[in-house]
């Protein structure tokens, strides 16, 4: 069985796989820059572990090596989103009782979003947070127009159930 170790068949490898992973990394991100740096790195931890993964898991480790880099990313622009919004101090007239009510909300909608499936939850994010229309989104993930809506709409149905639980 050929090692991935071996640097041609490593090449091989990148070259098969890298502009799929590429393109896959793009259509959940929207970005370029970073599908590019996702690949990249994917591909160099499959590099630093080649002795560790198999020629037949290759493409699964890269896929899979990528999709985890992009969770960690997605969970530190989280964090970084986080400290950027609190003020220092707020300034308001409203009750105490009103804004720690207005943060548990907060929180649950945060949570209810991100425990929708993950296409339900990208859609959903880039239209209502990055303000797309349904057809850029379409675009953007070469999926139709229909398919936005359909999980638009699932997403809007899964927020109203926990909305009625909680």
């Amino acid at each position: 069985m050929p090692s991935i170790c071996d640097e041609k068949i490593f090449t091989n490898i990148f070259r098969e796989y890298s502009e799929t992973l590429h393109n896959y990394l793009f259509y959940k991100t929207g970005s370029t820059d970073m599908a590019y740096d996702l690949t990249q790195e994917a591909f160099t931890r499959l590099w630093q572990n080649c002795a560790s993964v198999l020629f037949d898991s290759a493409k699964g480790y890269v896929f899979k090596t990528a999709n985890n880099l992009l969770l960690n990313q997605y969970e530190h622009q989280k964090v970084v989103l986080k400290f950027q919004q609190k003020p220092a101090l707020p300034h308001t007239n409203e009750s105490p009782e009103f804004i720690l009510e207005e943060n548990e909300l907060k929180e649950r909608l945060e949570a209810a979003i991100s425990a929708l499936p993950e296409k339900q939850r990208v859609v959903f994010l880039l239209s209502r947070m990055e303000k797309k229309t349904y057809q850029e989104i379409a675009d953007m993930l070469d999926i139709s127009k229909q398919a936005v809506e359909k999980r638009i709409y699932n997403a809007l149905e899964t927020l109203r159930q926990v909305a009625r639980i909680s």
